[in-house]
């Protein structure tokens, strides 16, 4: 029962950044929204960890099977990809190079302000 109740928190979490998807007219995936409301729920204690740690490690866990519909997807319309396949690789690998650099300078800078912080407050 207990997992029932943690996906359950999850789904709705989720279905509230669907819902903020179309009341906001930004380009914005619901994904996104949900995300954004999960951190928030649980930066200021709303929904608490161990609400949900089981369900969303095991969610985590089983993340890369959730890839085979979209690789499926994929393969489906290699007709249309099959012209411009070499673009779409580049693409790929060029976005993600730069969102790993972008996600590590700010953990890098959080990481930094956080020992910042922490050096203070023992200083007192």
């Amino acid at each position: 029962m207990r997992y029932l109740k943690q996906f359950l928190i999850i789904i709705t979490v989720s279905f509230i950044g669907e819902i903020c998807k179309r009341l906001i007219p930004l380009p914005i995936s619901a994904s996104v929204y949900g995300v954004i409301l999960m951190f928030l729920c649980l930066e200021l204690r709303v929904i608490k960890v161990s609400d949900i740690k089981e369900t969303s490690a095991f969610l985590i866990e089983i993340m890369p099977v959730m890839f085979i519909p979209a690789a499926v997807g994929l393969i489906d319309s290699w007709s249309l990809i099959r012209a411009s396949w070499l673009s779409y690789v580049i693409i790929s690998v060029l976005s993600t190079v730069f969102v790993m650099a972008v996600a590590g300078i700010i953990t890098q800078m959080v990481a930094d302000h956080c020992k910042g912080q922490k050096g203070d407050t023992n200083d007192q």
